[in-house]
C-alpha cells in the first residue's frame, strides 16, 4: 500500500521511529501502519444506561473503518451519571465532568498523531464534553450519538420518578407504586426517553451538522443505529487528510444558530444553554443567554415530547427527527452551512427526502403505536409550522438588578399563574433546607424561593432536581410559587423554576443579597427579574440601588468548599453560568 503523504499519522512515523514498534505491540498489523490512522473515542463504561453500549456501537464504527480502508484505535473516558447521583454530593461533580472529559480528550488524541476522529457519546456532560474535545483537537472527525432508550410500561419514562418519589413523600402514594416506577423506568440502554439535556444535546450535535444526518436519538437497541454507526466509521476515512472537513472549518456562527433554532421548536433542555456557549467557545465565537433570546423570540415550538410534552422521546426518530424539524422551520435557518457529509444542509435535507429514511421512522412509528395500542402520528409528535405548540420559543433569558447577567426560565414548561408576579423573598443557603421547607410546606403562596451558593463556584453548579420536582407536583405550590438558584435544573425540570441566576452568589452576585421579605418582581414575557422592595413594602429603583449597595458593603465571601481536586479547580476558573460555565 502507497503511503499517503498528506497524512499527518505518517508524517508522524518519520519523525518518531518508535511509534511503529509501540503500535506493533498493541497489536496492530504491520500493513495497518499505512492506512489512514483513526481515533475512536466513547464514554462506554459500566456507569450508566447512556453508556453501556457503546462498546458494541464502536465496534461497528472500527469495522466501517476497516472497510474504506482505515485503521481505528479506541480510546475511552467515560462520563458519570445524573440521575445516579441526584440527592448525594456526587452530582457537584457533574457540570465539571464536562471539563475534564473534553480535556482527557485533548489530552489523548493530541498525544498521538491521528487523522481522523469519531465521538461516540449518549448522555448530558459527555456530549457536550466530547464535542469541546472534538474542536479543541479540530481534525476531520464525526460525532456518534449513542441513542434513546425505549419507554417502560404505561409510557414510563425516568423523568416521571420525581413526582412518584415527591408524591411518595407527601403520603399519597404507596411504597409498592413507588418500588413498580423505579423498577420499569429505564427498561434499557440510550439515554433516558425524554427531552432532557441528554437527548438535547445528541440533537444538538446533528443540529450543527458534526453528526450524520438524522442520527440523533436513534433507538439505541437496533439495526439502524449500528448502520449509522458503521457508515460513520466509513465517512471518517473518506475526510481523512481534507484540511476543509476539520471542526473549526465546518462550524461558524451560523450554524449555531441554526441549532438554537432547532433548541427553540424542540423545547430543549435549558443546559443547552451553558453547553453552546462552551462549545462555541473553543472556536473563538461568542454566544450567550442573549443569543438564545433573540433567536427564541418568535420561534415556533413544534415537538410534543417530554418533559412539556406528551409522548417518549424515543418518538422523536419515529417522526422523522432532526430533519423533520427542519424541514418545518427551513426557511429560518441557513441552509448554506457545511455538515460533516461534506455537503451544505440543504443538499442533505434534499437528499433524504428523496431517500427512504423517513419510510424507516414511519415503520417504527407503526411498532410503537402497536406496542402500547395507540395511534399516534407523526404530526402528533412533531407539529407543523403553522400548528405550533407555542409561537415564542421555549426559553427566555430574564434580566434586572436580581441577574445583571440574566437568569433563564423554560416558559413552555411555567404554569401561567407564574408568568406575571410579585413575590415574598424566602432564601436558603442550600438545597437540603429548601427541600425541606417545600416539601412540609414551610413555604408559602406567592414566595420567591431561593437556593443560592450553588453556582459553579459555590459548589460546582448541580442540579436542583429534587427541588424543583417537589413544586411541581405539589397541587398548590406549582402554581403559586417560583423557585430562583445560581443552581441549574435538569432538563426533565418543570415548573416555575428559574435558573443559572449570575452572577452567581459566591461571586458576589444581587442574588446573594437577597433577605428574607424582599418582593420580587417576575415578569416572564417582559424578561424582568427584578428586587422591587423591602420587608413587603415596595422600594423606587434607586432606593433599591441604595440598598443594595449598603448590604455588598457588608457581604462577606464565604470560604470555598473545595481545598483541593476538580471542584477547586472548577471554582476557581468556571466563568459565569451564562457564558458557558467552562474554565477560563
Amino acid at each position: 500500500m502507497s503511503i499517503r503523504k498528506d497524512l499527518v499519522s505518517q508524517q508522524m512515523r518519520e519523525k518518531a521511529p518508535e511509534q511503529d514498534p509501540l503500535r506493533l505491540g498493541t497489536g496492530w498489523k504491520k500493513e495497518d501502519l499505512s492506512k489512514p490512522q483513526i481515533y475512536v473515542e466513547s464514554s462506554y463504561g459500566d456507569s450508566h444506561p447512556g453508556s453501556v453500549h457503546l462498546k458494541r456501537l464502536s465496534n461497528e464504527v472500527i469495522r466501517g473503518i476497516e472497510s474504506a480502508g482505515g485503521h481505528g484505535a479506541e480510546y475511552f473516558c467515560t462520563d458519570m451519571c445524573d440521575g445516579e447521583s441526584q440527592g448525594t454530593d456526587g452530582i457537584n461533580y457533574s457540570l465539571a465532568s464536562r471539563e475534564m472529559m473534553a480535556g482527557m480528550i485533548e489530552i489523548q488524541a493530541n498525544a498521538t498523531p491521528f487523522d481522523g476522529g469519531v465521538y461516540l457519546a449518549s448522555c448530558d456532560k459527555s456530549v457536550p464534553g466530547n464535542l469541546m474535545g472534538m474542536l479543541r483537537v479540530d481534525m476531520p472527525s464525526v460525532f456518534v450519538p449513542g441513542g434513546v432508550m425505549k419507554a417502560g410500561p404505561d409510557m414510563l419514562t425516568l423523568e416521571q420518578l420525581g413526582m412518584y418519589s415527591a408524591k411518595f413523600e407527601r403520603g399519597e402514594i404507596g411504597q409498592d407504586k413507588l418500588d413498580w416506577a423505579k423498577q420499569n423506568a429505564c427498561p434499557g440502554c440510550g439515554a433516558c426517553s425524554f427531552i432532557g439535556t441528554a437527548s438535547t444535546m445528541q440533537i444538538m450535535a446533528e443540529a450543527l451538522g458534526l453528526a450524520l444526518p438524522g442520527s440523533a436519538l436513534l433507538p439505541a437497541q437496533g439495526e439502524v443505529i449500528m448502520e449509522n454507526a458503521y457508515r460513520s466509521g466509513q465517512r471518517v476515512v473518506e475526510m481523512a487528510g481534507d484540511d476543509d472537513m476539520r471542526p473549526s472549518k465546518l462550524l461558524s456562527l451560523e450554524s449555531f444558530e441554526n441549532a438554537i433554532l432547532v433548541h427553540a421548536a424542540i423545547s430543549g433542555s435549558t443546559n443547552c444553554l451553558m453547553h453552546l456557549p462552551a462549545i462555541a467557545h473553543e472556536l473563538g465565537i461568542e454566544i450567550d443567554g442573549d443569543t438564545f433570546d433573540r433567536l427564541h423570540r418568535g420561534a415556533h415550538y413544534l415537538l410534543d415530547i417530554r418533559p412539556a410534552g406528551k409522548w417518549p422521546a424515543e418518538c422523536f426518530y419515529y417522526a422523522g427527527g432532526v430533519p423533520a424539524v427542519m424541514e418545518e422551520i427551513k426557511d429560518h435557518l441557513h441552509l448554506d452551512v457545511m455538515t460533516v457529509t461534506g455537503k451544505s444542509l440543504g443538499e442533505n435535507l434534499k437528499e433524504l427526502k428523496e431517500s427512504d429514511y423517513y419510510e424507516k421512522c414511519a415503520e417504527g412509528l407503526k411498532e410503537f403505536n402497536n406496542r402500547y395500542n395507540v395511534k399516534a402520528t407523526k404530526e402528533d409528535i412533531i407539529r407543523p409550522y403553522d400548528k405550533a405548540i407555542g409561537t415564542d420559543g421555549s426559553v427566555i433569558v430574564l434580566k434586572g438588578n436580581l441577574a445583571p447577567e440574566g437568569a433563564v426560565i423554560k416558559h413552555t414548561a411555567c404554569p401561567k399563574e407564574m408568568m406575571k408576579a410579585v413575590l415574598n423573598a424566602r432564601p436558603f443557603d442550600s438545597e437540603e433546607e429548601c427541600l425541606d421547607a417545600v416539601l412540609h410546606h414551610k413555604v408559602q403562596k406567592n414566595d420567591a424561593v431561593f437556593i443560592r451558593y450553588e453556582g459553579p463556584k459555590g459548589s460546582g453548579m448541580p442540579e436542583m432536581f429534587y427541588t424543583s420536582e417537589a413544586i411541581s407536583s405539589d397541587k398548590e405550590l406549582g402554581k403559586t410559587i417560583a423557585l430562583i438558584t445560581d443552581g441549574r435544573f435538569s432538563g426533565a425540570s418543570t415548573g416555575p423554576v428559574i435558573g443559572h441566576c449570575s452572577p452567581e452568589a459566591a461571586a458576589g452576585g444581587p442574588i446573594a443579597l437577597v433577605e428574607e421579605g424582599d418582593l420580587i418582581e417576575l415578569d416572564v414575557m417582559e424578561r424582568k427579574l427584578n428586587i422591587v422592595g423591602v420587608k413587603g413594602k415596595r422600594k423606587t429603583p434607586d432606593e433599591i440601588d441604595k440598598i443594595l449597595d449598603e448590604r455588598k458593603a457588608g457581604w462577606k465571601p464565604a470560604d470555598s468548599k473545595y481545598r483541593r481536586g476538580v471542584l477547586k479547580l472548577f471554582a476557581d476558573h468556571a466563568v459565569s453560568p451564562m457564558k458557558g460555565a467552562y474554565l477560563e
